[in-house]
């Protein structure tokens, strides 16, 4: 059954999202145009008005409101400290940890040349600047354990020491809870590789 342009655009819009296939898109907008047009309503205002308001953080890239985010503008986080991020979904899962009060860099994305995506599409140029001109002690580089990730993780840590900064890496390893049978080869490797002397008591 062919749908009309109206409907057919509005499930080719639905999957931008990640997750959603073309099934899902189609579930998805016919319950909003059947059974619940006032919440399709108002998701759509939502959408647009985050669209106008939400920008970049000055300093740290994230998403916010403000010229510079809550997170920045906090007087009791540590300024010493900067942990370096891929996305802003990065950045609250951190937050949701409640053991860090540094502060962000939020890349927003990987080193992938071919993909076209460079230093200058990260906003190293922005990062170098505060490495730089800022009283930051330590990097935390806390970009996702992939190729891409670390090459764009060494990239950083060398812009770092040209500041004489020192630089850290979250770890990666095995969850707690888990059983080593069930981890995938990567992250067991770098489980041993990250591996710490165990000092008795």
């Amino acid at each position: 059954m062919k749908m009309s342009p109206a409907i057919q655009d509005l499930i080719d819009a639905l999957r931008h999202l990640p997750g959603v296939g073309p099934k899902s898109a189609q579930r998805m907008t016919l319950h909003l145009l059947e059974r619940d047009r006032e919440a399709a309503e108002s998701l759509g205002e939502a959408l647009l008005a985050a669209l106008s308001r939400v920008q970049q953080c000055q300093r740290c890239r994230n998403f916010t409101e403000l010229t510079i985010c809550e997170i920045c503008g906090d007087p009791k986080r540590d300024d010493s400290l900067l942990c370096v991020v891929e996305t802003p979904a990065d950045v609250l899962a951190i937050e949701h940890t409640g053991s860090y009060r540094g502060l962000y860099f939020v890349l927003m994305g990987h080193l992938s040349p071919l993909d076209g995506i460079g230093p200058k599409e990260l906003g190293l140029d922005s990062l170098e600047v505060l490495l730089e001109q800022e009283t930051i002690s330590e990097v935390i580089l806390a970009t996702n354990p992939t190729v891409e990730g670390e090459a764009t993780g060494h990239y950083i840590a060398e812009m770092a020491n040209r500041n004489k900064i020192l630089v850290s890496r979250i770890a990666h390893g095995v969850p707690l809870g888990g059983e080593l049978e069930y981890i995938d080869a990567t992250t067991l490797a770098h489980a041993l590789g990250g591996r710490k002397v165990v000092s008795p008591e």
